[in-house]
């Protein structure tokens, strides 16, 4: 085990989760006006998606797919209309009798899917995935068990980091400034899904010029 990577890991790991973004937003968001349920429900979709970006990225160090720069940009473009589409239905629709503390399991469902969504498309972690993580394979010398060491170091930091701001949204903030984080939480969710889209249209642009 080569501890001084893995320690260089776990820090920017750390340092990467705990700056705001778009799954941040949407976890205090969701946590805000919907509760524990929807929110913890959100984090396991983001968590979903990072292993499955995990699983891009074996991928191409194994040279089963090729980076495509066109490729991500599609994804991303995907991602943010979603974002959007999320974004100004929460801002628009005001939370059901009862479903504030706990949630629903249809909200669980949808909260699932809108943090696996927003999880897979955010550009923060696409870099780091695709860019950054492969510098780290030589934690250990066997292929196979770096990239375990490697995922299980992320989900168990993913989780920890998100359910810390899970609970200082329900926990240390006044239950009246919810409708207040919710708000300002999707409009920056709408803010970033329209300068995703932007940035997305013009690298799919160049890319065919």
């Amino acid at each position: 085990m080569n501890v001084p990577l893995l320690s260089t890991y776990i820090i920017s790991v750390m340092m990467l989760l705990f700056t705001p973004g778009p799954v941040v937003a949407l976890i205090t968001g969701t946590a805000a006006r919907y509760g524990y349920r929807s929110a913890f429900a959100t984090a396991v979709g983001t968590n979903g998606a990072s292993l499955m970006l995990i699983a891009v990225a074996t991928l191409m160090l194994k040279g089963v797919i090729s980076q495509s720069p066109v490729w991500l940009s599609f994804l991303g473009l995907a991602g943010c209309v979603y974002i959007g589409y999320a974004s100004l239905h929460s801002l628009f629709s005001t939370p059901e009798a009862g479903t504030t503390d706990t949630g629903t399991a249809a909200q669980s469902r949808g909260s699932f899917l809108r943090g696996f969504v927003t999880g897979v498309s955010n550009p923060k972690d696409i870099l780091f995935f695709v860019s950054f993580f492969p510098q780290f394979i030589a934690v250990t010398q066997d292929f196979t068990t770096s990239i375990l060491t490697l995922s299980l170091v992320w989900m168990i930091f993913d989780f920890a980091i998100l359910t810390i701001y899970i609970l200082s949204v329900k926990k240390w903030m006044p239950a009246r400034h919810n409708r207040k984080i919710a708000m300002t939480s999707s409009l920056f969710l709408l803010a970033v899904a329209g300068c995703g889209l932007v940035y997305n249209v013009i690298e799919i642009t160049h890319s065919r010029h």
